[in-house]
């Protein structure tokens, strides 16, 4: 197993927008968020493969290793919770069944595209100009944002074309806002089974990837001004997932960028939800009353 390198709760969430305390506000040199968001990556798998990437971000950043998913874990809900800053019972995403005129629960709100407002429209909603891209390796990724509203949507064959597509094109459009998900470590944990040394090796593999995004914003000269951050939708126990147990439920949350704390393990509770309110606050954007999600204002130093 390898070593591993105050809470600020003044948030609150009215009128439609995220009140951000002057002790907790972002650098204003984020120009760019990537997202990596790596289907099934559980923390026991960063613990225990060789992932000098995500080590870097870890030295370089803030983390956890225990953070939570949402119940139930599943992919849709969680992949939901994640870029729509609420829980399941709040945007309605509760199965992998869920489609857009297809559900049990109706959200408690609706943005633009007709669904629970996600990260995606909130950007567009307050700045037209922004440039977004969605690159994903699970085809139902591509049914839970508002597709009219991303640049640029693709649904690539395989975690390699995830990344190197959604970075050649990061090369061209320099957007404001990335998410790249990978799919291939989930195959690993149902095909050999959790905690198994191929389910480690798809996490090297995803490493690799993570290091290769790294490598392109260096080169770019864009690393310094790009928010990277690195989640899961949930983890699993022997060859599944959906269940109730702590393997299940609690996934990794790494991020770094201009402004957050350089080493730093997390103390505050970290929840996949608080991810798109992550995103927002690093943007400086104002969060819609329906997230009930917050920001981990404490992944960023205090100015």
């Amino acid at each position: 197993m390898k070593p591993f390198p105050m809470l600020l709760l003044g948030l609150g969430l009215t009128c439609g927008s995220a009140l951000i305390p002057a002790a907790a506000q972002p650098a204003p040199a984020v120009r760019h968020v990537i997202v990596i968001g790596v289907d099934g990556m559980s923390p026991d798998g960063v613990r225990k493969a060789a992932t000098p990437a995500m080590d870097r971000l870890m030295r370089e950043g803030a983390w956890t290793l225990g953070a939570r998913a949402v119940m139930p874990t599943s992919s849709s809900p969680n992949w939901a919770s994640m870029i729509m800053g609420a829980s399941p019972e709040e945007h309605g995403i509760t199965s992998n069944d869920w489609q857009p005129d297809k559900f049990d629960i109706a959200p408690t709100a609706r943005g633009p595209g007709g669904i629970f407002p996600t990260i995606f429209s909130v950007l567009r909603g307050q700045r037209s100009d922004a440039v977004t891209g969605v690159f994903h390796d699970w085809g139902g990724f591509g049914r839970l944002f508002e597709r009219e509203l991303v640049s640029r949507i693709e649904d690539t064959d395989g975690p390699t074309n995830a990344v190197r597509q959604a970075m050649a094109w990061f090369r061209e459009a320099r957007p404001t806002l990335l998410f790249i998900h990978l799919d291939h470590v989930d195959h690993a944990g149902h095909d050999a089974g959790h905690g198994t040394p191929e389910y480690y090796a798809s996490v090297e593999v995803a490493d690799r990837l993570i290091g290769e995004v790294l490598a392109v914003l260096e080169e770019l000269r864009a690393l310094d001004h790009s928010l990277v951050l690195v989640t899961s939708d949930h983890g699993g126990i022997n060859k599944g997932h959906g269940g109730a147990t702590m393997a299940e439920i609690e996934i990794p949350w790494i991020v770094r960028g201009p402004g957050v704390r350089r080493g730093h393990e997390l103390q505050v509770p970290v929840n996949t939800a608080d991810t798109a309110a992550t995103v927002a606050f690093a943007l400086r954007l104002k969060a819609p009353a329906a997230w009930s999600a917050r920001p981990v204002v404490e992944a960023f130093e205090p100015r």
